[in-house]
């Protein structure tokens, strides 16, 4: 006999729960104190607040809160289903294990990997599991589906496919069609479902030209004051360097471009304005993704240069990235976004705090430098939260756009509160939240409920090739992974309410009804 949705709702829901009960940490979450008043701070390279005091707490759902509102775990996750709850809380789960993530990681570039029965097991176990969490689908008809899902949930997407780093013309080539196509898909998307497409410099330009390109910008930059140093080949940018930028990169003077790197540098270029031209076509922004301190500076080069080409009005075509953990991030973003206004450019720029702090730090010391990464947590969301601040500002009565990429409630909180008394919300296209798809589901619906614009940042492709792509953001993210202490939490409480609720629609079998008095 086929049993009901309630029975089955029943008696699976708990043995779940107590599964998660039992290997689930308490759940605490770090508070910050800022100070409220914002300063530009020239000598320390950032633009921020006084020092912040950690402690630890358990999680306070006030409910005076003006962003979040975390007791009312019905109405925060109204939108999403059961049997999707409950896959969430246990991938999230896993995924907090740190072991477990070390060992999928081995397996993945591992030689077992090349035995062909072994690799569709692993493969299919991936797919079914953390692959279908954390990835929006195979192909740009899975992820149109994801989109919807999310749109008809109150959010937006970020539409990335996730490539990887280039080496010659052929792969770039083809890199860019998967962009063009992927621009192509927004338009048979609901209208404004799509917040923005990401693009990658490193998969239409072969890394080893980026390379060369961020050494001369940077050679040029140290010996500014020489005019015996040009760069033929240079278009119109904006500020790339200010003075406590990381130079050790390029020790010695780096020879010109050749003209066969001259001609695959205009290929890029030409590749990047063919992405954008089907972006002013299908009415979609492009934002750009960051890399290592190594390439940076040509990325910026092609971000920047194309912003001046495209971006009109009052709402930027072309965002760039920029990484609160670097100490030269606040000073950057004040130095561009001034100099964008001189012409009056409007400029975009997605905030994120970064994603190479191991690599970063490694080689820095291996070179006996000082590392580019701030060297505490704080001193990151000081600068996070201070670039936060001044975009906000800015864009408020002026032109330009902001994307806050960010799992961190309070650096949530406090630009969502400075944002709703600027007059920044729902119908305004200053401002976008933004964390990854899979993550921080409770801060989105939170900042949803509150009325801003909020997107998922939405990885697809084929889940054989999309492997690299995951295994350097879950190498990249472990720490973010083992953190998410309050959607597990927030989660098991809203499946708990309903096992509850659920509950008590079963009838009540082999009782007998009291006649009533009357």
């Amino acid at each position: 006999m086929a049993m009901t949705t309630n029975g089955l709702s029943s008696k699976l829901i708990p043995s779940f729960l107590r599964c998660l009960n039992s290997s689930s940490p308490s759940f605490t979450t770090p508070h910050f104190r800022f100070a409220q008043r914002t300063t530009i701070n020239t000598t320390t390279t950032t633009i921020f607040a006084p020092p912040a005091q950690p402690e630890q707490s358990t999680i306070n759902y006030s409910n005076d809160d003006r962003v979040y509102n975390f007791e009312d775990t019905k109405r925060l996750f109204s939108s999403v289903k059961t049997g999707k709850l409950i896959r969430s809380a246990a991938n999230l789960s896993m995924a907090s294990v740190e072991p477990v993530v070390d060992l999928g990681m081995w397996v993945m570039s591992s030689r077992l990997m090349q035995m062909g029965l072994l690799r569709e097991v692993v493969l299919g176990g991936i797919k079914h599991t953390v692959y279908e969490h954390f990835v929006a689908g195979s192909d740009t008809g899975e992820a149109g589906r994801t989109v919807k899902k999310l749109w008809e949930s109150g959010l937006r997407g970020m539409l990335d496919y996730g490539l990887e780093h280039a080496v010659d013309n052929e792969s770039c080539d083809t890199n860019a069609q998967q962009f063009i196509k992927t621009v192509e898909s927004t338009q048979s998307l609901p209208s404004s479902s799509v917040s923005f497409v990401v693009v990658k410099i490193t998969a239409i330009c072969p890394i080893s030209l980026l390379k060369r390109v961020s050494d001369l910008l940077r050679w040029e930059y140290k010996h500014k004051n020489s005019s015996s140093f040009v760069l033929p080949w240079k278009l119109k940018t904006l500020p790339i360097f200010v003075e406590c930028s990381p130079f050790y990169h390029t020790l010695t003077k780096p020879s010109p471009l050749t003209m066969a790197e001259e001609l695959d540098l205009e290929l890029a270029q030409q590749r990047l304005t063919t992405i954008c031209n089907k972006a002013i076509e299908s009415n979609v922004p492009v934002v750009i993704d960051a890399e290592d301190t190594s390439i940076q500076p040509g990325i910026d080069y092609f971000t920047y240069s194309a912003a001046i080409m495209y971006n009109k009005g009052q709402k930027p075509l072309i965002s760039g990235t920029i990484q609160a953990y670097l100490k030269d991030a606040g000073q950057r973003l004040f130095q561009t976004k001034k100099a964008a206004d001189k012409l009056e450019l409007p400029i975009g720029f997605k905030l994120v705090r970064g994603a190479y702090m191991s690599s970063e730090r490694k080689l820095a010391n291996s070179l006996g430098v000082e590392s580019p990464i701030h060297n505490s947590i704080n001193e990151t969301h000081r600068c996070f939260n201070a670039c936060a601040s001044f975009m906000v500002d800015e864009v408020s009565n002026g032109p330009g756009g902001l994307i806050l990429a960010t799992h961190n409630l309070e650096s949530g909180k406090l630009a969502a509160r400075k944002a709703g008394d600027l007059g920044i919300g729902r119908e305004s296209d200053k401002l976008e939240f933004a964390s990854l798809y899979g993550m921080a589901d409770a801060m989105s619906f939170g900042l949803r409920n509150s009325g801003f614009k909020v997107s998922k940042y939405l990885p697809f492709g084929p889940v054989d090739k999309i492997m690299p792509y995951l295994l350097r953001r879950a190498e990249e993210n472990k720490g973010l992974l083992s953190s998410s202490y309050l959607d597990r939490h927030l989660m098991m409480k809203e499946l708990k309410r309903r096992v509850k609720a659920c509950v008590g629609q079963v009838p009540m079998v082999g009782r007998k009804r009291e006649r009533p008095v009357v």
